[in-house]
């Protein structure tokens, strides 16, 4: 995933890709996204992968665009498999949580963007005798590849740490509707 990141990030500043014609800016003010996130958590002994699973939404308010601590507020819903496999086992968490994210610019580079991301929520532990529920943090890191006006590729990097149990990081690469 950081190979493709890397090459992303090389063909975006490509003097063949800046040639194009520029991606229309999104409209300034508030917008809505809509977003969709898949990735392998990197939580075990020897880095095993397994999967994680991130839906949300976010509205970016105007008047936060000042703000240091971030422009847009989030909720989200994520799946992470803990278990034997990659994609589902038993062993299971669920993560409800808010946050806020704060998107801005680097080297003046219209089709990429970044921005960081706080999330405050509850993890509920599945698979045991009995459902545990524990409070959860996470902090990102990502690019945002602007593909139109409207849509956008995600890639992030995030420390994620639940009460209870070791912190682990997560590479995570999405897709974005906005409106």
């Amino acid at each position: 995933m950081l190979r493709a990141a890397v090459a992303l990030l090389l063909l975006m500043f490509s003097p063949s890709v800046r040639a194009q014609s520029p991606v229309t800016p999104a409209p300034e003010g508030t917008s809505t996204d809509m977003f969709l996130m898949l990735g392998p958590d990197f939580d075990r002994p020897g880095l095993v992968a397994k999967s994680n699973y991130n839906i949300g939404i976010g509205h970016t308010f105007d008047f936060l665009k000042r703000s240091p601590i971030g422009d847009e507020v989030t909720v989200a819903y994520t799946y992470e498999n803990a278990g034997d496999g990659f994609w589902h086992s038993n062993l299971s968490s669920s993560t409800e949580a808010a946050g806020i994210m704060k998107n801005f610019e680097l080297f003046r580079a219209k089709r990429l963007t970044w921005y960081t991301w706080v999330q405050f929520g509850l993890t509920s532990f599945a698979g045991g005798p009995t459902i545990q529920n524990r409070l959860y943090n996470g902090e990102s890191l990502g690019a945002i590849v602007h593909v139109s006006a409207r849509e956008s590729i995600w890639i992030q990097e995030t420390y994620n740490k639940v009460a209870t149990v070791p912190w682990y990081t997560t590479t995570s690469i999405g897709y974005t509707w906005s409106w």
